[in-house]
């Protein structure tokens, strides 16, 4: 597919949503990145997954208690990943360049790579969100069909009871099969990315076998093969699970649109930051909890339409949103719970399964 391109000519929406916020930021003289809430909830996570780590490898609880601190170090993963590396990626953790560069690399630490993901999440997804072909994490064929565009198989009609096993091995799937197919094809998906420098080379492979050893060898060797492994794939699982729904419930649900640009002119027929709208939901922005959690990807308009600022300050931003969005016509779309959302997610995989 060539490069899509937007109907920006005239963004008179988002010419108006940016001024708000920026007023907002000038007249309240707060910066857009973190500040002492997220850096206290950093350590927190970090210090946690720390703890329960050196619990589970120096301490071996019993069974039933092993294997319920291995679900929560998945929970900790995963929430690392949602406001710690999340927020360094997109460079809004904090002022300082060398400070969100180190945040990001806590991917690194859990598996990942952030130089592969900010391509991937920051170009691709952000760019050309739920356009098939273009959009990177709505491409889960063949196990699961999201859009009319992509094909349809037989199996897909069960898809939205078998996805419950699935999302759980997306993590493994990650960072053992597809960063080392992005890493050696030079793509993500179609599009290629800038070839990695010697430092990011060194990083990539240090931190691949850095993981295996911390998560995988010196488990084996302090608890035996079945124990360890027994355990890591709890993590895996929990943390896969978790992750995958968040992202699923802000993209794949009932009301999102998954457009195709114009064959001739490869062009969306609207303003980048309308179509950001139309294919982004929220869910349980009034939940202080799932926010706190999922480091505001409850927040999931906000965050397409501001990926520079902070979630710290997303509730706000939300409030001003929807006024524009009111103002100019624009339908706004937000779950009151994660539940509800859920439940968008499930009724959306058993339409398009079968449609």
């Amino acid at each position: 597919m060539e490069k899509v391109s937007f109907n920006n000519k005239n963004s008179v929406f988002f010419n108006a949503l940016r001024k708000k916020v920026n007023d907002y930021f000038q007249t309240n003289q707060i910066k857009p990145t973190g500040n002492y809430k997220l850096y206290f909830k950093s350590t927190t996570l970090l210090a946690s997954a720390v703890a329960l780590y050196l619990i589970l490898v120096f301490f071996t609880p019993t069974a039933w208690l092993s294997i319920l601190l291995s679900a929560l170090l998945g929970f900790n993963m995963a929430a690392i990943g949602f406001n710690i590396m999340h927020d360094g990626a997109h460079g809004s953790f904090s002022e300082r360049k060398w400070v969100n560069e180190l945040m990001g690399y806590s991917l690194n630490m859990i598996g990942g790579s952030v130089y592969l993901w900010k391509f991937k999440h920051n170009f691709n997804h952000h760019s050309f969100t739920n356009i098939d072909g273009m959009d990177d994490d709505i491409d889960i064929k063949p196990w699961i069909r999201v859009s009319s565009t992509q094909e349809k198989y037989w199996f897909h009609r069960f898809q939205y009871i078998y996805w419950v096993f699935l999302y759980g091995w997306t993590y493994l799937l990650w960072i053992y099969w597809q960063d080392f197919q992005k890493y050696f094809t030079g793509k993500v998906g179609e599009t290629k990315f800038r070839k990695m420098d010697t430092k990011e080379h060194l990083i990539f492979w240090i931190t691949k076998i850095a993981y295996v050893a911390v998560f995988v060898v010196l488990p084996i060797y302090r608890l035996g093969i079945v124990d360890a492994m027994i355990g890591y794939f709890v993590i895996a699982f929990v943390c896969g699970f978790v992750s995958a729904v968040v992202f699923q419930l802000a993209h794949v649900v009932e009301h999102t649109s998954f457009p195709m640009p114009d064959e001739e002119t490869s062009k969306i027929n609207v303003e980048w930051a309308i179509h950001q709208i139309q294919t982004t939901a929220n869910f349980a922005t009034r939940s202080k909890i799932v926010s706190w959690f999922t480091g505001g990807l409850n927040f999931q308009v906000e965050h397409h339409l501001f990926p520079k600022i902070s979630h710290i300050h997303y509730p706000k931003i939300n409030e001003l949103v929807r006024e524009t969005c009111q103002q100019f016509g624009i339908e706004y779309l937000e779950y009151p719970s994660v539940l509800s959302a859920l439940r968008s997610h499930v009724t959306y995989l058993k339409q398009v399964g079968v449609a």
